[in-house]
């Protein structure tokens, strides 16, 4: 399989639901009309019209199938409805528990399950309960890290876990280019998702600022100061900003609600304010403080040196990963 494609997509190649709107339409459209997979993200809170609107949207855009991301922290029954309903490609699921009944339901509903893991213990669950594919997160992944496991150790874990039976096993963390994808195919992959590298698109909804740091910026931290209230005990991966240079410390006991306001946005088509230390990335429609707010990156970002139209990243992956596998492997 590889690049030659997973799940019925053309190529082995995922674009990540990058939260909490940053793969809008736009960007999922692209990437499905490339060939590869492109994932929304739904909303943090129940709002099923919303989402069925995000969906029709997407499909003005594209005759290709794709998915949406559900965070299972969050309340999401409603949300979840909506996702069967409309029969989208794809369901992933991430950051809780989704048993053989949900994946069952999904089935009957014509829509794949890919769950996603950080550990291998999680992996035993999301083959037990029958899933079709598992996004197997390293630790250098960007955004919120669910395991303490590097890629290396765990991906080759998960794929003798699951050995012959038919679950696609598909790596998530710092791949942005195709060395790290022919590497996650060499440890046993059957395909790669992306998050940082298609934030740095020209279809992500993120703000422009946030993308130039992408490019110009090459560190990250793993940390967990921001959106302690809004979603606690979930740590994540951030650019090292000046903001996080000089306030990267947070006492055990503070979290956002005790620290001012420093930004606006229209996230999921409702007014929200941002305050500093919030998990909320800044989009499009930010305004504010942006250098002070979090920026999600993954440790590959140093690899990334343009902004590009999703449609260039998923052809780049293809061509180089061919290319990678003809020179080093043959």
């Amino acid at each position: 399989m590889g690049w030659r494609g997973i799940l019925g997509f053309d190529y082995g190649i995922v674009q990540a639901p990058l939260g909490p709107d940053i793969s809008g339409p736009e960007l999922v459209a692209a990437v499905a009309n490339a060939g590869a997979i492109g994932l929304l993200r739904a909303p943090d809170w129940e709002c099923p019209d919303y989402l069925r609107e995000l969906i029709r949207k997407t499909r003005s855009l594209t005759d290709k199938p794709f998915g949406v991301g559900l965070i299972l922290s969050f309340p999401h029954e409603e949300n979840l409805k909506a996702i069967l309903d409309d029969k989208v490609g794809l369901l992933q699921v991430y950051w809780g528990e989704f048993p053989k009944e949900r994946v069952d339901e999904a089935h009957r509903a014509g829509v794949k399950v890919l769950h996603q893991v950080g550990s291998i213990e999680h992996a035993k669950k999301a083959v037990d309960a029958g899933v079709d594919g598992i996004i197997v997160q390293g630790y250098e992944a960007g955004g919120h890290v669910i395991g303490q496991d590097g890629l290396i150790a765990l991906l080759p874990r998960v794929v003798d876990l699951v050995g012959d039976r038919d679950i696609v096993v598909i790596a998530a963390g710092s791949i942005v280019n195709g060395r790290g994808y022919a590497a996650a195919l060499a440890l046993g992959a059957h395909g790669v998702c992306l998050g940082t590298r298609f934030l740095a698109t020209e279809e992500s909804y993120a703000h422009p600022i946030y993308k130039r740091n992408l490019v110009e910026l090459d560190k990250t931290a793993y940390t967990d100061i921001f959106g302690r209230a809004r979603w606690p005990g979930a740590p994540q991966r951030v650019l090292r900003t000046s903001f996080f240079n000089e306030y990267g410390c947070l006492s055990d006991h503070d979290n956002e609600t005790n620290h001012p306001v420093i930004g606006h946005s229209t996230i999921n088509g409702m007014e929200k304010e941002i305050r500093r230390f919030a998990g909320t990335v800044p989009n499009a429609t930010t305004t504010g403080d942006i250098e002070s707010m979090a920026m999600y990156a993954g440790e590959g970002v140093g690899l990334i040196k343009e902004i590009l139209p999703a449609v260039q990243v998923v052809k780049n992956l293809v061509e180089e990963v061919k290319q990678v596998i003809q020179q080093r492997f043959h």
